[in-house]
C-alpha cells in the first residue's frame, strides 16, 4: 500500500495555524506517523503494540 492511499487522521490537539500537526494511520504491519505540514516527508511507522505504549507515555 502507498502512503498515499493511507487515510491520515490529525490529532485533535493540531492547530490550523501551523503549530504542531501530528497525522497517523494505518499501515500494513504498523502505524504511521507523520507531519501533517509535510504529507510528503518521512513517515514513522510503529508496531501497534510500540504505538500504544508511546500513545500512553504521552498521556501520562
Amino acid at each position: 500500500m502507498a502512503v498515499s492511499q493511507v487515510t491520515w487522521r490529525k490529532s485533535r490537539v493540531s492547530d490550523d495555524q501551523g503549530g504542531h500537526c501530528v497525522e497517523v494511520g494505518a499501515l500494513p504491519g504498523g502505524i504511521g506517523v507523520r507531519d501533517s505540514k509535510d504529507p510528503r516527508g518521512p513517515v514513522i511507522v510503529l508496531a501497534p503494540g510500540a504505538f500504544a505504549a508511546l500513545v500512553a507515555r504521552l498521556r501520562r
